[in-house]
């Protein structure tokens, strides 16, 4: 028997107008932060430029542009907002848990999506926060600093091993959803041209997979760590990009994931213009 008070509270928590607009700030963030690693990776691809690939890289190039730190608080608002999102979206699914079979099974999804969702925006948000207080950290420090703590723990190893599978797994999923265009349903395109709807749609088909394939490079540098007891080997998204552009024909790879991430990016813009309601 569910409990329709927290069900309805938290569907009108999602249907919010201030939390939706709110939320399109976050999602713009997400589009900017996806365009800017594009753009480093681009320039590691090509040799113009010496900053990190990665998100934190994209926040300390917003931090040292002016007005770069009021934009950074401006996007942890939005990024938080997000994060509100998808925890109200966990509310109006937790209820249905009580349900059996098919309907138990998607409600477990569902929340377990949303907050793996929540954690990121949230993660990204107190990135945000940091650059624009001027205690940014490279996000492969970061990582490295983490995986090493873990290490001190029983069984550390393995956890850092399931760690990067979860990650690897990520990365598939985003390959997957951008193949099957899953990611159609995370857009309201009903107000929309048909000319946008697939614009939209090619820039899901690219983005998807490419932001997968990056995510899936990050797993395995996680898992080589585990392998060789070396923290020092997650290096991160950055790490990532770095691996690709030293593989055979490394600078066309990384050209096209840097592409395609930017693709991802644009994606996200076009989600702020056309929010799903949760």
């Amino acid at each position: 028997m569910t409990r329709p008070g927290i069900s309805s509270s938290a569907d009108r928590a999602g249907n919010s107008d201030a939390l939706e607009n709110l939320a399109r700030v976050g999602l713009i963030a997400l589009g900017i932060v996806h365009l800017l690693v594009a753009w480093l990776a681009l320039q590691l691809a090509w040799g113009g430029g010496g900053g990190t690939a990665d998100q934190s890289g994209a926040m300390a190039t917003l931090a040292s542009k002016p007005f770069g730190k009021g934009l950074l608080w401006v996007l942890a608002v939005g990024l938080i907002a997000l994060a509100l999102w998808q925890l109200a979206e966990v509310l109006r699914w937790t209820p249905r848990l009580r349900g059996s079979g098919d309907a138990k099974k998607k409600a477990t999804g569902k929340i377990v999506k949303s907050v793996a969702k929540a954690v990121v925006y949230v993660f990204l948000a107190v990135t945000a926060i940091r650059f624009a207080t001027g205690g940014g950290q490279s996000s492969g420090q970061q990582q490295q600093s983490a995986v090493a703590g873990v290490f001190s723990w029983p069984a550390g190893r393995f956890l850092v091993g399931v760690a990067a599978l979860v990650v690897i797994g990520v990365g598939v999923y985003h390959v997957r959803k951008g193949v099957t265009k899953h990611f159609m349903k995370e857009i309201d395109t009903a107000q929309a041209t048909a000319g946008q709807r697939q614009v939209i749609e090619r820039l899901g088909l690219v983005g998807y997979p490419a932001k997968g394939v990056a995510l899936a490079l990050v797993g395995g540098l996680i898992g080589w760590a585990a392998i060789t007891f070396d923290p020092a080997k997650a290096s991160g998204l950055d790490g990532a990009m770095r691996t690709l552009l030293d593989a055979p024909f490394g600078k066309a790879l990384l050209t096209v994931v840097a592409l395609g991430i930017a693709a991802f990016g644009v994606f996200c813009l076009f989600r702020a213009r056309y929010p799903e309601r949760t």
